[in-house]
């Protein structure tokens, strides 16, 4: 898949063979355009570029709300975890959720650096193959506010290779 951003192009594969509801789901909101103009609203220097909350983080939406973005998913159910042993490190993509191990949806991360904290906790699914210095170049979030975007950069779209 490719990723677009303001920066450039990243090119993503993606583990269906470990995540396939994961994966799946990826696929179907990107190929539809959902991503399209979405936050990354929680950007952490050195550790993770968070986005995908389709609900409140698109900024071109009426529904549009950054003091909300990260608190929504999108329309359809939360998704049951698909931990696997694959390791969190640089590049990787993994689906975000609550406490609830079954509540991914549609927000995702890709890792800066290693994180093996997250290791079989998070449902990883992807990996950036190419452009991870298009990723690097996401604007960052304030530390002080667990890494909340003020301007964010947003994802030009997400559509199939």
């Amino acid at each position: 898949m490719i990723l677009k951003l303001k920066h450039g192009d990243v090119k993503i594969e993606l583990f269906s063979d470990v995540a396939p509801k994961h994966v799946e789901r990826i696929k179907k909101l990107a190929n539809e355009g959902k991503y399209d103009n979405v936050v990354f609203h929680r950007v952490i220097d050195g550790f993770m570029a968070q986005t995908g909350d389709i609900k409140f983080g698109n900024s071109s939406d009426k529904d549009f709300n950054l003091s909300r973005a990260g608190t929504g998913g999108s329309s359809l159910p939360d998704l049951p975890a698909e931990f696997n042993d694959l390791p969190h490190e640089r590049g990787t993509l993994s689906m975000a959720r609550s406490q609830n191990p079954d509540s991914a949806n549609s927000q995702f991360f890709i890792c800066f650096k290693s994180a093996p904290f997250l290791d079989r906790q998070y449902t990883v699914f992807g990996k950036v193959i190419e452009g991870m210095e298009v990723v690097d170049k996401i604007k960052k979030g304030d530390e002080n506010l667990n890494g909340a975007v003020k301007e964010p950069d947003i994802i030009i779209s997400f559509k199939s290779s």
